[in-house]
């Protein structure tokens, strides 16, 4: 059983451009020293060491900032980026080729000790602070953009947003990086589209009430309608 092999050392030169030396990746990446950890941890877990595993699994949380549970089950070349606050529970289950941000959560929502936390494809991003809950299924090569709550099963190939998470693209472009600034906002278009249909409903009724000679009032609400709209389309949301 290698702890650290070559391919999780080059995997972390092929996801993070700020990796610089084999030392460097080694001594300071604790994606790295918690999958690791994970490792021996796992083995003892499998081999019935349990409170051995759960006190190691203890100690790298305490080191990296990272929690894995020693029953969940994790792929080859999955990498952590950063990795504080990531939490992956007992009976989690990641493929090969994950990318994972920080502040991931694959949680359980229930009591019952059976299957209760998610299952993740190959080629699959997990965004920063995305939560995921209870026995779902990420399919290969989707996305899970930065702080959506996801609590149902996710198809292949699917960018997923939002709170809760709603599926917005599909047949997006290779997972090489996760690029938060152009994933779709639903609620954000939402609101969009009922500014812009209030925008044509008062221009209807302004015309309605110059063709019946009436007095037509000052939109008093327009300068803050523009204002927003300006923020939806700059990217800064409200």
């Amino acid at each position: 059983m290698a702890i650290v092999s070559g391919e999780d050392i080059s995997t972390v030169f092929a996801k993070d451009p700020a990796a610089r030396s084999k030392l460097e990746v080694l001594l300071c990446y604790p994606g790295l020293q918690a999958l690791a950890f994970h490792r021996v941890s796992h083995f003892l877990w499998r081999h019935k060491f349990r409170f051995l595993a759960r006190f190691i699994s203890h100690i790298s949380r305490f080191i990296t900032g990272i929690e894995i549970h020693p029953g969940a089950k994790i792929g080859k070349r999955f990498f952590i980026d950063h990795g504080m606050g990531v939490l992956i529970g007992e009976t989690a289950e990641i493929g090969d080729d994950v990318l994972m941000y920080q502040g991931v959560v694959l949680g359980g929502t229930s009591l019952e000790k059976h299957k209760r936390h998610p299952t993740i494809g190959n080629n699959v991003v997990i965004g920063t602070a995305a939560i995921l809950l209870g026995p779902i299924t990420v399919g290969d090569g989707a996305r899970v953009g930065a702080n959506s709550v996801v609590i149902h099963s996710v198809p292949p190939d699917t960018t997923v947003v939002g709170i809760p998470g709603r599926a917005v693209r599909d047949k997006h472009a290779p997972l090489s990086a996760l690029k938060h600034a152009e994933l779709p906002d639903p609620v954000s278009e939402a609101i969009q589209l009922v500014l812009q249909e209030q925008e044509q409903l008062i221009s209807r009724i302004k015309v309605l009430e110059k063709a019946q000679g009436l007095q037509v009032y000052k939109d008093e609400l327009k300068d803050k309608r523009e204002e927003i709209e300006a923020g939806f389309n700059y990217g800064g949301g409200i």
